[in-house]
């Protein structure tokens, strides 16, 4: 298996070639990005499987009573196996206006086993600020089930303690990103490449003239723009649009140790290295048998144990990893070597030490 995954990747990478990119496709102007809200809210109406007669649950469903002048007597604790208290999660785009409808996310903040069939009580949605921006209610679609008998067997399809509600929150607040008053653009590279980033600058000069951007760093790109925002709605619209040939990633070995999938880039090299690996078994039969005296010889019946060691060790010659200037190379290498990708992770780690492997050696 794992010379196939490394054939595939070897074969893909050698046959396409470096392709131009879209700038907007290496990253996104800063303060355009989504903002988390959060809200705490009651889901209603369910067949018996909410919280019950948790406290804060008690707490919550008296705070929704208060909001329509009802106030629950003194000392009454109503059971609340119908309802459960939740998070409702949701993500404001950029620019959303008041209006706009959000998906959002509701989850079981309790012990309830499931929300299907319920409804969420009007919720407030709250940014980082404290300030108020959305407001959540709806019927939940929960993908979920749970069953349980009257043994006390349960079994649990999915997860029905969470749930989504399709556009549920209306946006009630626009977020300033002050997207027509900053001195400047800023465009943020995804990942961090001071190639990348002179060639974005590049590219933007050329198309608008030189000194318009200026790289600030390996990921900031400053862009000069006239105040107003249709005129730098129109700008950014072409800056995105323009295709830029992307950096080469750096040389990298990525490790899964859970699953044994290893991932090995383009950029890789190595350096000649002796590489000798094998196998060693132990194998170890125990066998019993019975022995019975002779008659008439006042003896006793005993049990005679038999154990047989056997040492089994594979032989396989020190091989020889020539220098790869291709992906090509390195696959025949480690496939020549017959590792199974237990050993390979040894071997590559090693690689790594004596200094052959040119490349970062990352392990999930």
């Amino acid at each position: 298996m794992i010379r196939c995954i490394l054939a595939l990747i070897a074969a893909t990478l050698a046959l396409a070639p470096a392709q131009a990119q879209r700038v907007k496709d290496l990253g996104g102007f800063q303060g355009i990005r989504t903002n988390q809200l959060t809200g705490y809210g009651v889901v209603v109406g369910l067949p018996g499987t909410g919280d019950d007669n948790l406290e804060y649950t008690v707490q919550s469903m008296k705070g929704v009573a208060s909001r329509f002048g009802l106030q629950l007597p003194a000392g009454v604790s109503p059971g609340l196996k119908n309802a459960a208290v939740v998070m409702v999660t949701a993500e404001l785009p950029p620019f959303a206006k008041p209006g706009q409808k959000l998906d959002i996310t509701v989850s079981s903040l309790g012990k309830a086993k499931s929300l299907r069939g319920g409804t969420l009580i009007l919720t407030p949605l709250q940014g980082a600020d404290g300030q108020i921006y959305a407001m959540a209610q709806g019927n939940l679609a929960v993908g979920g089930l749970g069953a349980d008998g009257a043994d006390g067997s349960r079994i649990v399809v999915n997860i029905p303690s969470a749930g989504r509600i399709p556009e549920g929150a209306t946006v009630e607040r626009t977020v300033d990103t002050g997207f027509d008053r900053a001195p400047f653009l800023t465009f943020n590279l995804a990942r961090a490449d001071f190639t990348t980033a002179q060639r974005v600058q590049d590219a933007i000069n050329t198309r608008f003239g030189t000194g318009r951007a200026r790289a600030i760093d390996g990921v900031s790109i400053a862009v000069s723009a006239p105040a107003g925002a249709d005129v730098r709605a129109e700008l950014i619209a072409d800056i995105e649009n323009l295709t830029v040939e992307a950096a080469d990633a750096p040389a990298r070995v990525i490790i899964n140790a859970r699953t044994g999938t290893v991932v090995i880039n383009s950029a890789v090299r190595v350096s000649p290295a002796a590489v000798t690996h094998g196998k060693l078994t132990v194998r170890i039969d125990e066998q019993q048998r019975v022995v019975q005296p002779a008659p008439f010889s006042k003896g006793e019946t005993a049990i005679e144990r038999d154990s047989s060691v056997d040492v089994d060790e594979e032989k396989r010659p020190m091989f020889m990893v020539e220098p790869g200037p291709r992906l090509a190379d390195v696959v025949k290498a480690v496939n020549a070597i017959g590792a199974s990708p237990a050993d390979l992770v040894a071997i590559l780690e090693a690689l790594k030490e004596a200094g052959a492997l040119k490349a970062e050696l990352i392990v999930l």
